[in-house]
C-alpha cells in the first residue's frame, strides 16, 4: 500500500557530504513521524535522527552538529543531509516513516530498502 524509495548513498571521502533522500508513495492519507537508523556490520541498527510531523527534531549524539534532517509533507520526502563525514559513519542507512494509510486509516510504520554508505579513503 505504501513504498519507499531511498536514494542518495555512495562512496565517500572522510570529511564528504552526502544527501540522503526518501520518498513515499502510495495509499497516504498523512505521515507522521520521519526518522533515519543505521546499521554498521555486527551491530544492532540505532537512530540517526528523527523529525516529528510538526518539524521538531531529535538527532544522535554521534552525529550532532554534523547531521541534518529535514522533511516535505507535500512530497511525502524526508531528507538526511551527511557533513564532515567519519569512517564510524560507515553503515546501510534506513528510512523510516510512520504513516496515516489512506485506504483504512491506520497507522502503521513503514522502513525504506536501505542504502549504503561508505566513507573511506
Amino acid at each position: 500500500q505504501v513504498q519507499l524509495v531511498e536514494s542518495g548513498g555512495g562512496l565517500v571521502q572522510p570529511g564528504g557530504s552526502l544527501i540522503l533522500s526518501c520518498a513515499a508513495s502510495g495509499s497516504i492519507f498523512s505521515t507522521n513521524a520521519m526518522g533515519w537508523y543505521r546499521q554498521a556490520p555486527g551491530k544492532q541498527r540505532e537512530l540517526v535522527a528523527r523529525i516529528t510531523s510538526r518539524g521538531s527534531t531529535n538527532v544522535a549524539d554521534s552525529v550532532k552538529g554534523r547531521f541534518t534532517i529535514a522533511r516535505d509533507n507535500a512530497k511525502n520526502t524526508v531528507y538526511l543531509r551527511m557533513n564532515s563525514l567519519k569512517p564510524e559513519d560507515t553503515a546501510v542507512y534506513y528510512c523510516n516513516l510512520n504513516v496515516v494509510v489512506a485506504s483504512t486509516l491506520s497507522t502503521l510504520d513503514y522502513w525504506g530498502q536501505g542504502t549504503q554508505v561508505t566513507v573511506s579513503s
